[in-house]
């Protein structure tokens, strides 16, 4: 049995601003099928507490990082979580990482490096009970782990530094370096310094003993200057300690057959019943009926990074088209006021709703046939993937885990009966546009599009494979580190 704790700044359903959320709450059964034993370290939000019950206290803190605190031991959500209860750093209501102007907390820097410190904490035997044999660090939030770990001296379990998003880096300045509780020595081009600053995430991605990322591709290209966010240096230099892992969804959670959130539930055999779905949709976002067009959708964070500038831009020729569009999401506040204009501009056509609504992302999925995911740069994406589960054929750019998990369906892929969406390159307007295209000629050919559906169903888009692969690399560094 190995045994690994998960330090992460996000677990679903308790607190999610994005997939990181879903993968911590998503790995941890998967392993358990391949004999590995997580328990999940995350902050003590106010959400996260008050989901406790029957917890206990397992270890206290006098003073950590200038706060009392105390780590609790609790069943959860499914999972065996380890929480560290700080209120004075934790008890705030919102988002995670900011207040309510949307700018950081202030003292993120000591927040996280708390989190870190307790994981060390774990790691040195603070719990009798379960002392890992590997520690897995999720993002900035979790990345100075693996160097406190470095820096510590002792004997200690191995480390792996998980990268889900490169863009967050999680920067803070060189002057915090002793209340962060890292030694002189660690501000260093081969530690945690970067231009300048302290890179949390750099932290970790330099001293882990192993580096993964969520999927083949994106560990590719952020090796370089293109995507590579100013670490591509670090990751080339430990390219031989870098795997892509892909990440997957619950198909307990996005099961069409059994969701409750869909209008009509349906399967691969039962794509008619599919249809009511559709209608439902149209009617939540005040579409007009019209139930020969082509109806388009977005799931998304709305940023630049997921390309949703390119899907404003291409408003008026998917309206030309006879198309319509859906929008679910929130982000920036410019890229939210382009799509609501958008939509007004084209009432009954296009429509927005500019919230975070995991329950209608289900109806979305359901009754939409195609999904636009025109990210710039995609570490890996779940929203396809969901897509895929659902019979949604997806329209993605040519990028990071998008190309890792569509299949074009171009005239070789059609032939062979591989396909399972759309891919375009470059990410232009243009190119988003000639994939819409595309997307609605197949869609006119029924039976190629239910073919079409029929494969992205079939699609393994679950745990199963990343976890055997995430519990041999596991195994591997167990073994090798207790070589050294």
């Amino acid at each position: 049995m190995t045994r690994v704790l998960s330090v992460a700044s996000e677990v679903y359903p308790l607190v999610k601003t994005g997939g990181l959320g879903d993968v911590v709450a998503a790995l941890p059964p998967a392993l358990a099928r391949e004999g590995v034993i997580v328990r999940t370290l995350v902050p003590g939000y106010p959400a996260v507490m008050d989901a406790l019950h029957d917890a206990e206290t397992a270890h206290t803190f006098a003073s950590l990082h200038g706060v009392p605190a105390r780590l609790v031991c609790c069943e959860a959500v499914g999972l065996n979580l380890l929480v560290l209860d700080a209120p004075k750093l934790f008890a705030r209501a919102g988002n995670p990482y900011a207040g309510p102007d949307g700018k950081p907390w202030p003292d993120n820097a000591i927040r996280f490096a708390a989190l870190s410190t307790a994981a060390v904490a774990v790691a040195h035997g603070a719990l009798a009970s379960f002392v890992p044999d590997v520690v897995q660090a999720h993002d900035w939030q979790a990345g100075l782990t693996p160097a406190l770990l470095h820096y510590t001296g002792a004997p200690r379990p191995a480390t792996v530094m998980t990268v889900h998003n490169l863009a967050f880096q999680g920067q803070f300045p060189k002057e915090l370096l002793g209340a962060l509780g890292l030694p002189a020595r660690a501000y260093a081009v081969d530690g945690v310094e970067y231009y300048g600053t302290i890179s949390f995430l750099k932290a970790g991605v330099a001293l882990a003993d192993r580096v993964t990322t969520v999927s083949p591709t994106y560990a590719a290209e952020i090796r370089t200057p293109e995507h590579g966010m100013g670490l591509d240096g670090v990751l080339r230099k430990r390219t031989n300690l870098l795997t892509g892992i892909r990440n997957g969804i619950d198909p307990a959670v996005w099961n069409p057959a059994t969701d409750a959130h869909l209008a009509s539930r349906y399967t691969a055999r039962r794509l008619a019943a599919r249809t009511p779905n559709k209608a439902a949709l149209k009617a939540r976002f005040g579409l007009d009926d019209d139930p020969g067009a082509f109806l388009l959708g977005v799931v998304s964070r709305l940023t630049e990074q997921k390309g949703i500038d390119l899907v404003a831009g291409a408003v008026p020729h998917i309206v030309g088209t006879g198309a319509q569009l859906v929008v679910l999401g929130t982000g920036d506040p410019a890229l939210e006021d382009d799509i609501i204009a958008a939509a007004g501009l084209h009432p009954g056509r296009v429509a927005a709703i500019i919230s975070y609504d995991e329950t209608l992302a289900h109806l979305v999925q359901g009754g939409i046939d195609a999904l636009l995911v025109p990210s710039r740069f995609e570490p890996c994406g779940l929203t396809q993937l969901i897509a895929l589960r659902y019979g949604t054929l997806p329209v993605v750019a040519r990028v990071g885990g998008l190309a890792d998990t569509v299949i074009d369906a171009n005239e070789m892929a059609l032939a062979a009966g591989t396909g399972t969406g759309i891919q375009f390159a470059p990410v232009t307007a243009s190119a988003l546009e000639i994939a819409i295209d595309r997307a609605a000629t197949l869609a006119r050919d029924t039976k190629t599009w239910r073919r079409l559906q029929a494969h992205a169903m079939a699609t393994d888009v679950g745990w199963e494979r990343p976890a055997k692969q995430y519990a041999a690399l596991f195994r591997d560094l167990v073994a090798q580190h207790a070589r050294t």
